[in-house]
């Protein structure tokens, strides 16, 4: 897709077809309920052992999956390139969150696809989370389709695995269709969430603006436009223009009774249009992107909001870096590959970090080698790919990051 000149964001990857790894998963039975251990059921009447232990899988609160102390690991995974469990297998531990986008509402293929994906998360444990892109437009979005999709999450918690549905990411943006239009997109959120909170409640609900950099990420087609409502809204100094001075999230807000999680889409690119080149991240970029005070090779962004302060300490809610890596083109030999997501990872998991920010509850690598169209080229994201990186991401890992154990409600 053609992006805002200027601006500098990951392209989210699109669903596409069936792959290995889903086909797999789909040759079992798709969740509908949990799995029993015979060994405990009882030939009683109603109340059995039986029942009881299919009572015992359940989410039923959702809360229970934000951890006190530390940061849940998890993964954005090319599923046409490998299954969870074979991620599990290279990078050494289980993922505590596996990422799967799909569009709004489900097509069939969408909904095989989530299925699937659901099914290797029950085997693997852990948590689902749920991308929902509303391509065909934000009024797609109503009572009928939001509790239809709340009602597939429910049997996926009733399989034992916790859902956290990310709706409509990036709305900040100007490169979705659903972008800068932010009384439509809070509609469309408290909806989603409605259907979500009185249907799941072993699911939870995430907003997820882009980073600031860039904003207003001029030049995309869904950027609003002056004499509009939705740019009168965006234009948050009221000074007659949209600027990095005008607030990038607060517009799209829709309300702490709604949103149970916070995130934000933060990757290490390059510093120079169209951000291609190879090179090393700015010590502490990771945190002052995430504060709204950085002032570097990429230009003044001191004027950005603030986001943890705001969201995770004044609003009180768990914060997600939902989506994270750092550019390398495809090629680099294997030093500067090394070098770069290196010097990030070790910003991104820094030992300091549970304690400058302990509302930072769940960080997701990006695990892609894909082509991006604003860069032109083959950009390897994975941390997992080669031997070299993948030994050094296991040796820097911290402890206080927390991984999913086995599943034991999964399906057979």
């Amino acid at each position: 897709m053609r992006l805002p000149s200027g601006a500098r964001r990951h392209t989210s990857y699109r669903a596409r077809s069936l792959h290995r790894g889903l086909v797999i998963a789909l040759s079992l039975s798709l969740i509908t309920s949990c799995s029993t251990d015979t060994s405990q059921t009882s030939p009683t009447a109603s109340g059995d052992a039986s029942n009881e232990q299919q009572q015992n899988c359940v989410v039923a609160d959702a809360s229970t999956l934000v951890p006190e102390t530390g940061a849940l690991f998890g993964v954005n995974l090319d599923w046409e390139d490998r299954t969870l469990a074979e991620f599990s297998a290279d990078a050494g531990v289980r993922p505590a969150v596996t990422v799967s986008f799909v569009t709004f509402p489900l097509s069939d293929a969408d909904s095989a696809n989530l299925d699937a994906a659901a099914n290797q998360v029950a085997t693997n444990g852990g948590a689902l989370l749920v991308t929902l892109e509303p391509t065909a437009g934000l009024d797609t979005v109503t009572d009928t389709t939001a509790n239809e999709f709340a009602s597939r999450v429910s049997r996926y918690n009733n399989s034992g695995v916790p859902v956290i549905v990310r709706f409509a990411h990036e709305m900040n943006g100007t490169w979705y269709s659903w972008g800068q239009q932010p009384a439509e997109y809070i509609r469309a959120f408290r909806t989603v969430a409605a259907a979500i909170h009185n249907n799941a409640p072993g699911s939870s609900m995430m907003w997820a603006p882009n980073n600031a950099s860039g904003y207003p990420f001029t030049g995309g087609s869904a950027q609003a436009q002056p004499g509009t409502d939705n740019f009168a809204s965006l234009d948050t100094n009221g000074d007659g223009e949209l600027t990095i001075n005008d607030d990038a999230y607060a517009p799209f807000y829709p309300g702490d009774d709604v949103v149970d999680w916070v995130g934000m889409s933060l990757y290490h690119w390059g510093s120079v249009h169209p951000w291609g080149e190879n090179e090393l991240p700015e010590e502490g970029k990771f945190a002052a992107q995430l504060t709204g005070t950085y002032v570097g090779l990429g230009g003044d962004e001191s004027a950005a909001p603030d986001f943890y302060q705001i969201y995770g300490v004044d609003h009180n809610k768990p914060i997600a870096i939902p989506e994270t890596a750092a550019l390398v083109v495809a090629g680099a030999d294997t030093d500067t590959e090394l070098a770069i997501k290196q010097a990030w990872w070790r910003q991104v998991f820094s030992d300091e970090l549970p304690t400058r920010f302990p509302q930072i509850k769940m960080i997701n690598w990006f695990e892609w080698n894909k082509l991006e169209p604003e860069v032109g080229a083959e950009v390897d994201w994975t941390v997992t790919s080669t031997p070299a990186i993948q030994s050094a991401f296991r040796g820097d890992r911290p402890s206080w990051l927390i991984y999913a154990t086995e599943n034991r409600c999964a399906a057979d």
